[in-house]
């Protein structure tokens, strides 16, 4: 019973007023061009942190890799999976560097731009 009354009775939010249409008047995300600016720099954000988190990660592997490799003390099959590792980091890096070419090389022909979602967002809100 109390719950009914918590949820028919309003509550003060303080600052915090909704999102979107339910979002209040003063409310700075109420318009479609500030709502798709937030969106734009979260996906940006993370699309950059994926990023160095991959380069860190390559570095790591390389890093691991070659102390196995100079911790190998001549055994052939230490060695062969110090270079695996040390091969794997770089086709790794390798990918995550083409993949951002290969998006741009799509973005050029297709003349779209897919990175900036703010302006695929917008018209596709027209």
């Amino acid at each position: 019973m109390a719950h009914r009354f918590l949820l028919a009775k309003e509550q003060p939010l303080g600052p915090l007023e909704g999102l979107g249409p339910l979002g209040g008047e003063n409310n700075p995300l109420t318009t479609k061009e500030a709502a798709v600016s937030t969106f734009t720099k979260v996906i940006s954000i993370a699309i950059g942190v994926m990023t160095i988190i991959a380069f860190i990660w390559f570095l790591f592997v390389l890093f691991i890799g070659a102390i196995g490799w100079l911790g190998s003390e001549g055994d052939k099959a230490k060695v062969q999976e110090a270079q695996k590792k040390i091969t794997r980091a770089l086709v790794g890096l390798v990918i995550v560097i083409a993949a951002i070419f290969i998006v741009k090389l799509v973005e050029v022909i297709l003349g779209i731009k897919i990175l900036s979602i703010s302006d695929l967002l917008l018209n596709i809100w027209k």
